[in-house]
């Protein structure tokens, strides 16, 4: 072969070999991206920017839930080299058993050796600027900032609610969140976790072969983060403490809500803790104390537990009978007491006098009238049809039902009804001999307190409620959902809360079983309870409205195991109503006596 010749398969050979390079870098870059997206992940490092949740305030303006900057120490397993592991540690506190373990998870959890793993989380900002003049030493790792919430006025623990680090779980149901973000676990926080969050930012950083980092297409891939919503509760921080403070070394709630538009002034669980027990690398270990603790701080009374309601729930009894026609507010029953017992020295009371003395054999008739209307003559089918018209008219209060509210896991109790009935015993195998036990709040009646309390509100107002709410504005000028807007009708006839109104009147004034109750100055409209609590001490309860005309709040109170309602709850309430008319107590003695009290040893 020739000069010529050899040159020509020479240069066809180098173009060859070129054209072989070009189509596989080709190949690799834009036709297979897996070791295009590898060199890029060599390279870049993808930052996230978390958003600083929205904060919270009370209908004051006074901030209960706001942030504080925490950083979690990353490590990005690629990017890191050969270190010296006892210096590091000594750095940043950790043994070395807690390092290769955290290296371990951080090198075989899916993707993460791609990806930043925090190996420390939240830490303070003092702690973290302890480490970081030092961390140039140890390439791979990096600070992160992100946010935890505080709380400042250091109440409303159950109410508020908490945030913790999203499960696996809840990341493969809502493609929203990733690993590493946080989400609102309970109370408000849950109930408006999307408006409370933000939206995530991300910042694109290269990194060259020296280590050296800068930005990617000048920032222009960058998004910024998105602070959450800030939200004006309906809470009134001052009533809150002061309730907290009422129900200390007690068991039991405070439900206070403005009548006129179903706010939560006051949602007090007892016994209580600091909510800022639950944030910070301390929080596990702050849960597994409160979670054994007897007393169950974690469990809120308010909303989830649920109790007989008592004598307070003849007040619904009148209503639900005057409004189907079985009595009038002249109907007069016996004290008949060989049936079921009563106490006091009346006889033949008229419905005011009746509600006033709470006389039980009274309302046994009242109800027995409901349910034996007479409608056929089988005494079984006439209880039927009695029962399932009594059952629907209770339900319309909100009884066994959550109200519609926004407060989350709430407990519905339970109106026994025909169905109800039929299992237990048998269709028609019961008739109001089997339940009558029902007409007095006992039996199988079940409520919560934040109902009994709503109940309160639906006599304030005369025949309607708002669904109770605790957020009064999401953004700080905005308004509360749409459906806390809305009237909820009850289809009692205005004409039949007079006669109650005035009964409640008279049982917390002068020689009333809620005159503990009574205040100089304000009106106070109220009803005792003495739950049955065997074979331990009754629940003392109380529900009322003050002033009686214009309501501007309306109270239940629970305390348990403490007897008679007109001894605790009563004064309690009364307390609530005074701090939030009038700002002062005009009867120390009476507040010092509610404070000193103590239940926790029963």
């Amino acid at each position: 072969m020739n000069f010529d010749g050899r040159r020509l398969t020479l240069i066809l050979s180098v173009i060859v070999i070129a054209v072989v390079y070009v189509l596989r870098i080709f190949s690799l870059q834009v036709i297979n991206p897996e070791w295009r997206d590898r060199a890029t992940k060599l390279t870049e490092k993808e930052v996230i920017i978390y958003p600083s949740r929205g904060v919270i305030y009370d209908r004051e303006g006074r901030v209960l839930v706001t942030n504080q900057t925490v950083y979690d120490l990353m490590v990005l397993p690629k990017q890191v080299k050969p270190f010296d592991t006892l210096a590091f540690c000594e750095l940043v506190r950790l043994t070395t058993d807690e390092l290769r373990a955290g290296m371990k998870k951080a090198e075989t959890y899916p993707n993460v050796r791609w990806k930043p793993s925090p190996l420390i989380k939240q830490m303070t900002p003092s702690e973290f600027a302890a480490i970081s003049e030092q961390l140039y030493k140890y390439p791979g790792f990096y600070g992160q900032p992100r946010t935890l919430r505080i709380y400042p006025q250091q109440i409303g623990a159950l109410l508020l609610g908490d945030v913790g680090e999203v499960s696996k779980d809840l990341i493969d149901k809502n493609p929203y969140y990733k690993r590493g973000d946080y989400i609102g676990l309970s109370g408000i926080e849950k109930a408006y976790e999307k408006e409370l969050r933000g939206k995530r930012g991300v910042k694109y950083v290269f990194r060259d072969n020296l280590g050296v980092e800068r930005e990617v297409a000048d920032g222009k891939l960058d998004s910024t983060a998105v602070p959450g919503t800030d939200l004006v509760c309906s809470i009134d921080g001052e009533l809150q403490r002061y309730g907290e403070r009422l129900m200390q070394n007690k068991r039991g709630c405070i439900v206070a809500i403005e009548p006129a538009t179903g706010e939560v002034l006051t949602l007090v669980s007892a016994p209580t803790f600091d909510p800022n027990l639950l944030v910070g690398r301390s929080r596990g270990h702050n849960f597994n104390v409160l979670s054994r603790d007897p007393q169950k701080p974690l469990f809120n009374r308010a909303t989830q537990a649920q109790y007989r309601p008592g004598s307070i729930f003849k007040l619904a009894q009148s209503l639900t009978a005057l409004q189907l026609g079985a009595i009038t507010p002249q109907t007069r029953i016996p004290c008949n007491r060989a049936i079921i017992g009563c106490h006091g020295s009346h006889s033949y009371d008229d419905l005011e006098m009746a509600i006033v003395h709470s006389c039980n054999p009274y309302f046994r008739g009242v109800l027995q009238r409901v349910v034996e209307a007479g409608k056929v003559s089988n005494r079984f089918k006439d209880a039927r049809i009695g029962l399932d018209s009594w059952s629907s008219t209770i339900r319309r209060f909100g009884f066994g039902g959550d109200l519609g509210c926004d407060i989350p896991g709430i407990k519905v109790g339970l109106v026994p009804g025909v169905n109800y009935y039929d299992k237990i015993y048998g269709k028609e195998q019961w008739a109001y001999s089997t339940i009558y036990s029902i007409s007095i709040g006992e039996g199988e009646m079940l409520i919560n307190p934040l109902q009994m309390c709503n109940l309160a509100c639906i006599i304030a107002n005369r025949g309607y409620y708002v669904p109770p709410h605790t957020v009064k504005k999401i953004g700080l000028d905005g308004t509360p959902r749409h459906e806390y807007l809305q009237r909820m009708d009850v289809g009692i006839d205005r004409r039949h809360f007079d006669v109650v109104v005035n009964a409640m009147e008279k049982v917390v004034g002068p020689g009333g079983t809620a005159n503990r109750a009574r205040l100089p100055d304000i009106v106070i409209c109220g009803k005792t309870g003495t739950v049955q609590n065997e074979p331990r001490e009754d629940h003392s309860v109380f529900i009322c409205f003050a002033p009686k005309d214009n309501p501007r709040i309306a109270l239940a109170v629970y305390v348990e195991n403490a007897g008679f309602g007109g001894t605790w709850a009563a004064p309690i309430a009364s307390l609530m109503i005074e701090k939030y008319l009038n700002d002062s107590i005009a009867d120390p003695a009476k507040e010092k006596r509610i404070m000193e009290a103590n239940f926790l040893k029963q």
